[in-house]
């Protein structure tokens, strides 16, 4: 525990410390999505290899002081409702491993379990149909290490999302390092643990897995691995059926490190792109799809409908309707907030929870030009898309756990240069992190 407190440590100071005289490796106006040329990867490979172990250790204890701190709200706290015994992880009531399988839980459960059942949906209702595949089943081979009961498939699931996420954090700085030196590479993994939704990357459920793959990803293709950026955003768009939406920004990274001459937009000066790169290109974009699209077939295969996952997403609360104007639900919330705030938090049970959901969002969305202008249009296009299609739905509901994945936006909040602003930032998430995980851990609807 020695090294990982020495770990810890180094990356909470490095995140207040955005005052350094470090400066990035490229300049202000540089295209991230600019691949950078052979030596300074290698350059950059040197320079953040050394702390990736701290930050793996790091990680881990973080996870698992998280867990501790979720058995304190559970036991101090009354749970919003009871749970029946079926509920729970091992079948009977434990305040520290129930903390981790809330609301959405069960279903990766029944599917990790039994495998899909669509009569529900085609009969017009609920379904499990609606979650995508690769969570579940990873929960499914990892839970039969320790055997075949409820209890042992939710235990696959808590090493599952562990597991992802502290290797996401270590991706998560490598990816960063692309476009910020090691320090602030680091205060990007500490921004994105601290998130006050980051809580949902510890629970049974998919947000630490999609993460570590959208991330490699984005990795993947901006230092022209084809392979692995195909195959790690193919795993994501089947993790979660929003992984698509990362598509056009693999495409645009694509097409900027494979088009011939020098990236004009860039300080970093880019080598003539080589023939081979282009059909490589061309065929980590098409494999990107394969998720998306096989999860796609098998329904049909099932039901005869290609998209009745979508059609099931929409009997959860009051419908997931995605297509709207994506405005119309923030502009009512700050009407409300600016006008009679203490009416409308105190007028509904469901008030304070869309208040936090939604002032996420517009959070989100108000960084979204900054992060397009600071880091291109990838970053910008992968964090504008995953917030249009919760916002035009009308409902607020998930979209904390959403905004937790743009990882865009903690390399932008990671390159800022006020240590004030800094400060504030890693304080008022650890602040909001701890409530919202007591929220969580005690059965507030926070899904």
């Amino acid at each position: 525990m020695r090294i990982a407190d020495c770990g810890l440590r180094r990356i909470v100071d490095s995140g207040l410390s955005i005052g350094d005289s470090g400066s990035g490796r490229q300049s202000a106006n540089a295209n991230p999505q600019s691949i950078p040329n052979p030596q300074s990867t290698i350059h950059n490979q040197s320079a953040i290899r050394n702390p990736q172990s701290a930050i793996f250790l790091s990680a881990l204890a973080f996870r698992a002081v998280s867990a501790v701190l979720g058995l304190f709200a559970a036991l101090a706290f009354p749970l919003d409702h009871p749970i029946p015994p079926d509920s729970t992880f091992w079948g009977r009531p434990s305040p520290f491993w129930d903390a981790m399988v809330r609301h959405d839980s069960g279903w990766y459960l029944d599917i990790a379990r039994k495998g899909y059942d669509v009569s529900g949906a085609v009969a017009g209702g609920r379904s499990n149909i609606a979650f995508a595949p690769v969570y579940p089943l990873l929960m499914r081979y990892v839970g039969r290490i320790f055997g075949r009961s409820p209890g042992d498939f939710y235990l696959g699931g808590v090493v599952v999302s562990w597991l992802s996420f502290v290797l996401a954090m270590v991706a998560l700085y490598r990816l960063a390092a692309l476009d910020l030196p090691p320090r602030r590479a680091e205060r990007a993994v500490l921004l994105t643990a601290l998130f006050p939704f980051s809580f949902f990357f510890g629970a049974v459920y998919t947000e630490s897995t999609f993460l570590l793959f959208a991330v490699l990803a984005f990795y993947g293709f901006r230092t022209r691995r084809w392979a692995l950026g195909g195959v790690c955003a193919a795993i994501a768009g089947a993790t979660r059926v929003t992984g698509i939406l990362m598509w056009p920004s693999l495409a645009w990274i694509a097409w900027r490190a494979t088009r011939s001459g020098a990236d004009v937009d860039t300080a970093v000066a880019l080598p003539r792109a080589r023939e081979r790169d282009r059909p490589a290109a061309a065929a980590a974009l098409v494999a990107a799809t394969a998720g998306f699209v096989l999860y796609c077939a098998f329904v049909y295969r099932e039901t005869g409908q290609p998209f009745l996952w979508a059609e099931a997403l929409t009997r959860w609360g009051s419908g997931y309707h995605p297509g709207g104007a994506p405005w119309l639900a923030p502009i009512a919330l700050v009407r409300a907030l600016a006008t009679h705030p203490y009416a409308f938090l105190t007028g509904s049970p469901m008030a304070v929870y869309d208040t936090l959901y939604g002032v996420t969002a517009l959070a989100f969305a108000a960084a979204t030009p900054f992060v397009w202008r600071r880091l291109g249009a990838a970053y910008g296009l992968f964090m504008a898309l995953n917030l249009y299609v919760p916002l035009s739905s009308g409902a607020f509901e998930g979209l904390g756990r959403y905004c937790s994945v743009l990882f865009p936006c903690f390399i932008w909040l990671a390159g800022l240069r006020s240590r004030r602003i800094a400060t504030a930032i890693v304080v008022g998430f650890a602040l909001f992190y701890t409530l919202g995980l007591t929220m969580f851990s005690t059965l507030r609807p926070l899904f």
